[in-house]
């Protein structure tokens, strides 16, 4: 199977590139991307055929930004045509399945659509000032019109998770997506005690929610004190993001015991996910997360929003919990430090559950099929 892969950037540590590296490693596929940053990203990518498309005219007069960057993801795989000899198409990282418009065989791994023209539309519009709305809700409109036009044309999407697959069904319509978990190497996680932190895995961003992370941990210590709080993960270079990072800093000082953790290595970050009482996954209606289940890989209960994928992958009060707000997961991350036996009866049934659930042997019987399935319609 000669697989091309196509991903918007390759610039963070994320389930998604975590994804795409294991489908590439097992192709030994060639990834077109528009960003790419080896040192913020997998280091794996290094040993990958990676080339670079872009950056395009539209792009070059505007700021380094969302905007910017949106449209050179866009336009940059919408105008690509590929000379590569190639069985199949994996795009990735939305808008990179926009490499349909002048390409065949595509199979696209869908981890959501464009969750800033669909599901977020109205919380991104709400972040803007007045002035600035109408052009962002043309601007929307623009973008969702060629979004659906090349939706229509991809030969077969396949959803990280159901919650993603009922955004293909709402916003276009299609019926017909597959669903498959992403895997994790859930036999390089350990658990090594009781270090009494909680642990919250993810990058910087406002609708990954780190304030409601720091507010249930504020009131948390003022029932049980000697815990700390770990933030772990990327800050993007967008000021957009880096600006939500200050503000959570800031916020981090005043609670007092909450630390960030920027960009660990993969054996940093399984460490600290051995050493953690619980983690934490307040993220906004998450597509899928693989957090949840590196977290019960290392035998560690998950305190998550009831929403999204944490609600596909927790089994609730089995091995971990699922909340409706800061004060509820609080409350569960109280009990689970006065309950260790619990908690650790929590983990060892979170570790079974994706030793049985979400291997990547598991994942690649379906996605093997998916890909036999868009490479005879050639």
């Amino acid at each position: 199977m000669k697989l091309v892969m196509a991903q918007t950037n390759l610039t963070l540590k994320g389930g998604a590139e975590r994804v795409l590296l294991k489908i590439a490693q097992r192709y030994d596929a060639k990834i077109y991307t528009v960003e790419y940053d080896k040192n913020r990203t997998f280091s794996e990518f290094k040993d990958l055929d990676v080339e670079l498309v872009g950056k395009t005219t539209a792009t070059k007069l505007l700021p380094y930004g969302r905007v910017a960057q949106g449209l050179n993801y866009g336009l940059s795989f919408y105008n690509l045509k590929l000379k590569d000899d190639y069985d199949v198409i994996n795009a990735h990282m939305a808008p990179s399945h926009w490499i349909r418009n002048k390409n065949e065989r595509v199979l696209w791994y869908c981890h959501t659509p464009l969750r800033d023209i669909y599901d977020l539309y109205e919380y991104r519009l709400s972040l803007r000032k007045p002035h600035q709305r109408p052009v962002y809700i043309m601007g929307a409109k623009f973008v969702k019109g060629i979004d659906r036009q090349v939706v229509k044309k991809i030969e077969r999407i396949v959803a990280n998770s159901n919650n993603t697959n009922s955004r293909i069904k709402r916003y276009y319509g299609i019926n017909n997506a597959k669903v498959l978990n992403g895997g994790i190497d859930y036999e390089n996680y350990r658990d090594n005690g009781d270090g009494k932190y909680f642990i919250y895995v993810s990058r910087i961003s406002p609708n990954k929610r780190q304030d409601m992370a720091i507010k249930a941990f504020n009131i948390f210590k003022k029932r049980i004190k000697g815990y700390r709080l770990l933030l772990v993960g990327p800050v993007s270079k967008d000021k957009f993001y880096y600006d939500y990072y200050q503000d959570m800093v800031e916020l981090a000082k005043i609670v007092k015991d909450v630390e960030f953790v920027l960009s660990p290595s993969d054996a940093v970050l399984r460490k600290l996910y051995s050493r953690c009482t619980a983690s934490l996954y307040p993220p906004m209606n998450e597509d899928y997360g693989l957090v949840p289940l590196e977290s019960m890989a290392s035998k560690k209960p998950v305190i998550a929003v009831k929403e999204g994928g944490p609600a596909e992958t927790i089994l609730n009060n089995r091995t971990g919990y699922l909340v409706n707000n800061a004060e509820e997961m609080a409350q569960k991350m109280i009990y689970l430090a006065e309950h260790p036996k619990i908690a650790e009866s929590m983990g060892k049934l979170g570790r079974k559950r994706v030793e049985t659930n979400y291997s990547w042997d598991k994942f690649f019987k379906g996605f093997d099929k998916e890909l036999r399935q868009v490479a005879k319609l050639k």
